[in-house]
């Protein structure tokens, strides 16, 4: 990626310290959409199913890194895109790859460790079928594959953050952390309410702001 004034790292790591209660919030909010939308049987069950056979496949299989390391640099490629940059060159290999882009932030940089692509992509595909072809009859294997898909994004992305990440060593290891925990709590806040119709995305983010409050109420009181 072209290398772009970044902001130090030591100022990174003031923020993501002070972002520790936002992490709180969205932590006790998500529980709160999970214990919210737990009726959901018609979702969960093949969602769950769908993830349960991805977990069987990683464990038991080689791993697919190729296709892994391709949606990585893809989802790199894509938020610079979302950013109005351009991309000037992307290699992927099973060992690894990497994209030259014309610019880059943290967003740019992390997104893969929190923005599930394969995932996105099959909603879009699934969305644009059901309005084309009505394909309401297919949920339940929609969400079967969502549950795969999904499931293919966290295991993976687990599995490499178990070695060093170039990404996560130039954003510094404590901001990477927060910004890679909120994003994948933002996508299951706003994606499990769509999902499952039992609780509203702006309910969803009222928790997230009432738990943040509450917490920094409590820390207000303590220190």
């Amino acid at each position: 990626m072209a290398n772009l004034p970044r902001v130090p790292k030591w100022i990174k790591l003031i923020i993501a310290i002070l972002l520790l209660p936002v992490c709180a919030g969205a932590a006790r909010a998500l529980w709160l959409v999970l214990r919210a939308g737990y009726g959901a049987d018609t979702v969960w069950v093949p969602l769950l199913a769908g993830a349960a056979c991805w977990i069987v496949i990683f464990l038991l299989m080689p791993k697919p890194m190729w296709i892994y390391v391709f949606g990585h640099e893809l989802t790199h490629a894509v938020w610079t895109w979302l950013f109005g940059g351009s991309v000037k060159k992307m290699k992927v290999t099973a060992k690894g790859g990497h994209v030259v882009t014309s610019k880059t932030n943290f967003l740019i940089t992390l997104a893969p460790y929190f923005f599930p692509l394969y995932a996105v992509i099959l909603i879009g595909l699934f969305a644009l079928g059901n309005l084309i072809w009505n394909w309401h009859g297919y949920l339940v294997w929609f969400y079967l594959l969502l549950g795969a898909a999904y499931a293919f994004h966290v295991s993976l992305t687990v599995h490499v953050l178990q070695t060093q990440q170039s990404d996560i060593t130039s954003q510094g290891y404590l901001f990477s952390a927060v910004v890679i925990f909120l994003g994948n709590v933002c996508v299951l806040l706003l994606g499990i309410p769509l999902l499952t119709a039992r609780v509203g995305i702006l309910n969803s983010l009222g928790w997230w702001a009432e738990s943040t409050g509450m917490i920094l109420h409590w820390l207000q009181r303590v220190l």
